[in-house]
């Protein structure tokens, strides 16, 4: 590697890392600068914006974690003394954070790394399909922070990092990335899923423009059927090119292969197996598998019984062996209830010498010795990859957008216009790729069972729930909460920049 090279890493590293801060106490030695940074760097810099979004997108620590453990797909059990945390897990489930959760802290902080690296590019004169998109990274970080937070700081390229970031409200953003989106899009390139394209850039529309009534008012939201519409125009540009279909293998959109298939992916983050990766995607396996299984678990993350009760026997979505993975290790995909076995199909034990079978019941705080280790059914939505295990550099490229997020975004889309035949027909049209039976009818809450269904553990179900008023309700371990948890708080220690206000209830 070049010294050039390391130097265009280093000060991309200083930028995400310094873009979490608010306004210095005291001006930093010098500049941070760009040195002899130029227009030759840009594709260096780029390159390193992709990778700067692992650390907030890849895994089940970051953005992840605040889309899944405040729902009613995902817990973290505390077992005994595993798994306390000082409560932070148990705060995310029972909606009880306040600005000084050391999670949305960090989340916080890592995606507007993002945003700050991708403008920092703007002003090395890229070129057209450079600038798009490091503006379409940009846009996708601020996307995020738009729907956790409903404020966006921002900065202009080239702009002194000492001093505080404005700071858009949610109607001002969401006219920026709907302006900044179409913008950009005929620059895109086309020629790989693991960046950011002109596809790509549509299905982040159709999201904008989904979710716009929720971020402008997320307690009472109302859909137009203007940006209906606009949702299902974009729909219809990605159906109608030809490039996509469901795949019969469900779990090949998640597998080491992933890369090597645009047939239903759309837009992935780039893992490459034994050579470069995201160290959290090892956890979306560790984190939920018990210490006897292969690889060795941490014996964490679980689902509920009654999400899991959503699922036909007949959904392929529910899992079961898979190649290169059951013979090898015994685990399967998908969800992993009752007995676990090995590879020679002996049944596994806990550490305490109890069969382990993964129950449905689970509890927020589970006290019985005979029950910590097998409370709470387990999920593996990513096949394991253990041809470069060893190495942690893993090959499954993290899954952004798929074809069927298209479908059921018009699916809904129709809904909320009185269209319920034609949104019927698509949500059966995923149900029988998937090997559920056909729907008879279609509402709201049928439809966000289906979202659950097609998209559980990649990151969505927070932002559906909100979007159909559901967020707040009792469900599993989980009393109903308040308002205030529509959206999270600014981090504490973001307060010193006076263009923030902070959420109302904080």
């Amino acid at each position: 590697m070049s010294n050039r090279y390391i130097k265009v890493l280093l000060f991309t590293f200083l930028t995400v890392t310094i873009t979490g801060c608010t306004k210095l106490e005291e001006k930093l030695h010098g500049q941070v600068g760009a040195g002899n940074i130029g227009s030759d760097d840009v594709p260096a810099l780029l390159n390193a914006t992709y990778i700067a979004m692992r650390n907030p997108y890849f895994g089940p620590y970051g953005w992840w974690a605040l889309q899944e453990f405040p729902t009613d797909e995902a817990i973290v059990p505390t077992r005994g003394g595993d798994w306390d945390d000082n409560g932070a897990w148990r705060a995310l489930h029972l909606h009880r954070w306040e600005s000084d959760h050391t999670r949305i802290h960090s989340v916080f902080k890592d995606v507007l790394g993002v945003s700050y690296a991708a403008t920092d590019i703007l002003q090395y004169n890229p070129t057209p399909a450079q600038e798009a998109q490091a503006r379409f990274l940009r846009a996708f970080a601020e996307f995020s922070i738009l729907d956790g937070w409903g404020q966006v700081p921002y900065r202009e390229p080239g702009e002194d990092v000492t001093e505080n970031p404005r700071v858009r409200n949610a109607e001002e953003q969401i006219s920026y990335l709907i302006s900044e989106i179409t913008a950009i899009m005929a620059d895109l390139p086309t020629n790989r899923i693991d960046r950011a394209s002109p596809d790509a850039a549509k299905v982040l529309l159709m999201k904008i423009f989904l979710n716009k009534g929720v971020f402008l008012n997320r307690e009472s939201p109302t859909f137009s059927e203007e940006d209906m519409r606009q949702v299902i125009n974009l729909a219809d540009e990605i159906i109608n090119s030809g490039k996509y279909e469901l795949i019969d293998d469900y779990f090949l959109n998640f597998s080491p292969a992933n890369g090597q298939s645009d047939t239903e992916n759309i837009f992935t983050g780039e893992n490459i197996g034994g050579e470069s990766s995201a160290t959290g995607m090892t956890n979306m396996w560790v984190a939920t598998l018990h210490y006897n299984q292969n690889p060795r678990g941490n014996n964490g993350f679980c689902t509920l019984s009654d999400f899991y009760d959503k699922f036909e026997e007949s959904d392929v979505r529910r899992g079961g062996e898979y190649p290169g993975m059951t013979t090898v290790s015994g685990v399967r995909v998908g969800f992993l209830v009752g007995q676990q076995a090995n590879q020679h199909g002996e049944n596994l034990t806990d550490r305490r010498g109890n069969p382990l079978a993964f129950t449905p019941e689970v509890s927020i705080i589970e006290r019985d010795q005979n029950h910590l280790e097998v409370a709470g059914i387990r999920v593996i939505k990513y096949p394991i990859d253990y041809a470069n295990g060893s190495t942690s550099l893993l090959d499954n490229d993290w899954v952004f957008y798929r074809y069927s997020d298209v479908l059921l975004m018009k699916a809904e889309a129709l809904l909320r216009i009185g269209q319920d035949g034609e949104a019927l027909q698509l949500v059966n049209e995923v149900r029988a790729k998937r090997g559920a039976s056909n729907l008879l009818e279609l509402n709201e809450q049928l439809l966000l069972d289906e979202l659950g269904r097609e998209f559980f553990w990649e990151g969505h179900r927070r932002t559906d729930l909100i979007r159909f008023g559901r967020f707040l309700e009792a469900w599993q371990e989980k009393p109903a909460s308040d308002a205030r948890n529509l959206l999270f708080p600014i981090p504490l220690n973001q307060l010193g920049n006076p263009n923030y206000t902070q959420n109302e209830g904080y």
